[in-house]
């Protein structure tokens, strides 16, 4: 075990420290009032409401979430499917259309104003079946992109086994076949569930109460922030039972294969009569998730055209690239940080302060902003309401999005490479700009790609903590949407629809050069 150098020790070890404070000062916060008074706040109807509609939310979301994403992904791995590129490309595609603009486009599309979109006076989508509808179709990629890389690994050897021995199909599928996608299920469930839990923009444009929309409302209304805390603390909480449990069945079961046994190569599957109903069931999926919300913004769009609003978009469009690119280079350049000295100086050290690193992705997004209101304003007013402390939220809360890509691409990477150039008399900093940065390229590309897009999609971050004057595309067209404003609110969704698409392309396209 070699001890890292105090270059690298000291800026990780500040970085794991900031990660803390905002948790440490919710909790001071929290624990501020009397014990009646906490008492109060934690057990009360509201809040077995508040749990009762956010987690019926949430399992019904993960529920048909796993009813898209599970056929979707076996059909383009398992199947003799046509087009499976452009099918693999409509299950992912979807990640480029917030939440908050599905909640937009069933909003303008039902009721009276869908009247004037579809000339039928459809029921107003709103409410729990909305934010159901909106939050299924924004999240299911995420199970499907965790399924679809399972099923590549699953051995088809271990299958023709349990044949032999007189399994059948089902039997097959259910003891042998599922039993290796499980955690696969799991982690992807538990990421659509944490992003349903820690949603804002869908349910408060729904107007569907669950602890997040409570938790802005009750921040807003800025009568008790002591319960606000207390809000915060609940979801920060229900993400910790959520992923202690996904630990604990995990590690209950040895999914690693054991023996040898030669890997065989995928047989798809004939569809046969069953093409006939999955060609369409497809096509509908990614048509109701990318195609109806696009085509509604635009009409939208065209209805309320003006010069005038091309300078105020290009304004916010100019405030949101500008916040998201530095957001995208000190993630990266953090996440560069704290993984090299992860993977080239193993010890207890890095191990737990790169664990840390993660707290901020796993808080709640409406929280984590609020226990920054708390601490700015009492610690570091300074900073309260500036564009900075607005930047410090964004990075430690994606940082954990920028560390995944890197850590991929320096795994790959030999150690010897700089040792080498180290030999030869570089500095260490020279031998790794010039052996290492290179071969990193394409990582680094993928990290800042995954946090830019992450940053101007934010919405809950933002509402709590933006500067007074500035605007973001999310922030303008969820306070336009909010008061049914679909023609304003229309160019800013356009624009972020666009952005993503560039951007789910790019990631796509990088992480394929890095695999």
């Amino acid at each position: 075990m070699r001890l890292p150098p105090w270059y690298l020790t000291f800026p990780v070890f500040v970085i794991g420290l900031i990660m803390l404070l905002p948790l440490g000062y919710l909790l001071l916060k929290a624990c501020s009032a009397s014990p009646a008074e906490i008492l109060t706040s934690v057990i009360n109807q509201r809040n077995l409401k508040l749990f009762f509609n956010t987690l019926l939310l949430g399992v019904a979301v993960v529920i048909f979430s796993t009813l898209i994403a599970s056929p979707m992904a076996w059909l383009t791995t398992n199947s003799d499917l046509k087009f499976k590129p452009l099918f693999t490309l409509a299950g992912v595609l979807p990640l480029a259309v917030p939440g908050y603009v599905t909640a937009y486009t069933l909003l303008s599309l039902t009721g009276f104003q869908g009247q004037q979109v579809l000339g039928v006076n459809l029921p107003n989508l709103s409410g729990f079946l909305g934010a159901w509808i909106a939050l299924t179709f924004s999240t299911f990629p995420y199970l499907f992109l965790n399924l679809r890389s399972a099923m590549f690994g699953v051995n088809p050897a271990l299958s023709d086994s349990a044949r032999s021995l007189g399994y059948s199909e089902w039997e097959t599928a259910w003891h042998v076949v599922f039993p290796q996608l499980r955690p696969a299920f799991l982690a992807g469930g538990l990421l659509v569930f944490l992003h349903v839990l820690g949603d804002f923009g869908v349910v408060s444009l729904m107007r569907y109460e669950t602890f997040s929309y409570a938790l802005f409302s009750q921040y807003m209304a800025a009568f008790d922030r002591t319960y606000a805390a207390w809000l915060a603390l609940i979801l920060i909480a229900f993400t910790c039972v959520l992923l202690v449990l996904e630990m604990r069945i995990l590690s209950k079961n040895q999914y690693r294969q054991v023996g040898k046994m030669q890997v065989q190569p995928i047989v798809p599957t004939p569809l046969g009569n069953w093409k006939w109903i999955t060609y369409p069931i497809l096509t509908s999926v990614v048509f109701g998730s990318v195609v109806v919300p696009t085509l509604t913004v635009l009409f939208w769009s065209s209805r309320g055209f003006n010069v005038s609003v091309l300078t105020k978009l290009a304004e916010v469009i100019l405030q949101s690239a500008s916040v998201s690119i530095i957001t995208a280079i000190l993630a990266t350049l953090i996440a560069l940080l704290i993984t090299y000295t992860s993977i080239h100086y193993p010890s207890t050290f890095s191990d737990i302060f790169e664990r840390l690193s993660y707290i901020g992705y796993a808080m709640p997004p409406l929280a984590f902003a609020l226990a920054w209101v708390f601490l700015s304003l009492h610690g570091f007013s300074l900073i309260y309401q500036t564009f900075w402390l607005l930047i410090v939220a964004y990075v430690l809360h994606f940082l954990a999005e920028a560390i995944g890509p890197v850590r991929s691409a320096l795994l790959q990477i030999p150690n010897h490479l700089e040792e080498a150039a180290r030999s030869l008399g570089s500095s260490p900093l020279a031998a790794f700009l010039r052996t290492t940065v290179p071969l990193l390229r394409n990582g680094l590309i993928v990290s800042f790609a995954f946090v830019f897009l992450a940053t101007m999609k934010e919405l809950p971050i933002t509402s709590l903590l933006s500067p007074i004057g500035f605007d973001t595309l999310a922030l303008r067209l969820w306070s336009h949407a909010e008061e049914a404003m679909f023609v304003e609110a229309a160019p800013y969704a356009l624009v972020l629809i666009v952005v993503s698409l560039l951007f789910v392309s790019t990631i796509l396209f990088k992480e394929s050069e890095v695999a």
